[in-house]
């Protein structure tokens, strides 16, 4: 069976600012309050979609949610004879509430979903369960759009199932692909499902967190229902722990402290607690689905890249594709090239370190990394057939004439720069409706927002 790995790359939305809203995120944190340029942070986004797929990895899109979110504002308590009287009251009474109702963070479409492609689930068919993201509030908003869009764009039941999100709740914490990395010799082969998490809700002791300056987001709990939802051979999956150091460090997520990609792990000496006894099981159980076959499990010291260094430049959150021909490449954050350490260490890793690898290529996402996302934070990768990718509505998939038509549509719609008080700015709903109104017809996607069907 044919198969490749699509990234479907979340696109930055016309509300994109910096709220600082993301405790535990050191990038949020730092840059909370600065003046944000959506019209740039999208192109950028854009512009690596466009490497990939000129390199010859498949690449689509995924729209962004309607922000802000009137529902959610009216639901807590922000009334009105109008939009523009919600706005009002939010901008006036809770401004940041109001910001967390306008977050563009659903562009960070890893934690959008877990996906298992066909070849691993008991039904043959691709399952993706949304991140239910309730460590927080401002991403805890997405689940209900983010599985209206994953049913446009995945219809086909015979092929695609979409669970729906976690149960709601601090014990079952679900933030999707970030936490989970899948290996296999080729992406079409039986695959082993690595999940990372950084507690266990129901056990004490050991399970409980350990962290003393950020709380870990990921539990055990939601990897183990996610895989038993998507009917993954037990055979198949191993479950590790964060390293309680790293979370304090600012890996809020494993993708900020390790990246995968078929049969290849890079990962810091930091990234998961007794990472001795991980390493080795993972290798083990490789070789046990797959003949012997090796794993190669590529280790950055902390002596040559400290954890500041990692979280500070995104290294790890690296995208590590395959690209016809079966070698591999980094597309790296242009921060990596500007932090010695961790410039030196890649090219290590090109002159033989991670044999695989064959070359970088560095990309400037400055608006995206201030607010805390690198360039593996806005894909989520899918696996798909042959047939199952035919199953897709045509116009998500990224070529010239869609790249084209989307930097056209971005150029239309975006301003240029965005602070805090615009978002009580009735003008700015306005044009993110008729942005998105115009998005969801250049996709081919319907009407998947609630704004669309109001009053139908």
């Amino acid at each position: 069976m044919n198969a490749c790995e699509v990234n479907f790359d979340g696109l930055v939305g016309p509300t994109h600012t910096y709220a600082g809203l993301s405790h535990g995120n050191l990038a949020s944190m730092t840059h909370g309050g600065a003046v944000s340029n959506p019209r740039e942070a999208a192109l950028q986004g854009l512009a690596k979609m466009k490497c990939l797929a000129d390199l010859g990895v498949p690449q689509a899109v995924l729209p962004p949610q309607e922000r802000p979110d009137l529902a959610t504002l009216r639901r807590l308590g922000f009334g009105g004879p109008g939009d523009a009287a919600v706005l009002e009251a939010a901008a006036r009474q809770a401004p940041a509430l109001l910001a967390a109702c306008s977050s563009a963070s659903s562009m960070w479409v890893a934690n959008a979903a877990t996906v298992t492609p066909s070849a691993d689930t008991a039904d043959g068919r691709v399952h993706f369960t949304p991140a239910n993201l309730t460590a927080k509030f401002h991403r805890s908003i997405e689940p209900p759009q983010t599985t209206r869009t994953l049913h446009a764009v995945f219809r086909d039941e015979a092929r695609f199932v979409v669970h729906p999100p976690l149960p709601a709740a601090q014990a079952l914490g679900d933030e999707g692909a970030a936490n989970h990395t899948r290996f296999a010799p080729r992406h079409a082969e039986r695959g082993l499902h690595f999940f990372v998490y950084g507690h266990a809700s129901f056990e004490s002791g050991a399970g409980a967190a350990r962290t003393v300056r950020f709380p870990s987001r990921q539990a055990r709990e939601a990897s183990e229902a996610v895989a038993r939802g998507h009917g993954i051979d037990p055979e198949q999956l191993l479950f590790a722990r964060q390293h309680p150091e790293a979370i304090d460090a600012g890996v809020f997520h494993n993708d900020v402290i390790a990246v995968g990609n078929e049969n290849v792990l890079l990962h810091h000496e930091c990234a998961f607690d007794r990472s001795p006894e991980v390493i080795d099981a993972l290798q083990r159980r490789y070789a046990s689905l797959h003949g012997g076959a090796e794993l190669l499990c590529v280790e950055v010291p902390r002596a040559r890249v400290s954890l500041a260094d990692a979280v500070g430049s995104y290294l790890f959150n690296s995208q590590l594709v395959t690209v016809p021909g079966g070698r591999m490449v980094l597309i790296a954050p242009t921060h990596c090239a500007e932090t010695q350490s961790v410039e030196a260490f890649i090219q290590d890793l090109l002159s033989g370190g991670c044999p695989p690898l064959r070359e970088v290529h560095y990309f400037d996402l400055k608006q995206s990394m201030r607010n805390g996302g690198g360039p593996a934070c806005l894909r989520l990768r899918v696996v798909l057939t042959a047939s199952e990718l035919a199953a897709l509505p045509p116009q998500i998939l990224l070529n010239d004439a869609t790249h084209a038509a989307l930097m056209a549509w971005v150029k239309r719609h975006y301003r240029d720069t965005l602070v805090a008080a615009d978002l009580a700015d009735p003008q700015l709903l306005t044009e993110t409706r008729s942005a998105l109104d115009d998005l969801t017809r250049l996709l081919g996607l319907g009407s998947i927002y609630p704004f669309q069907t109001a009053g139908a």
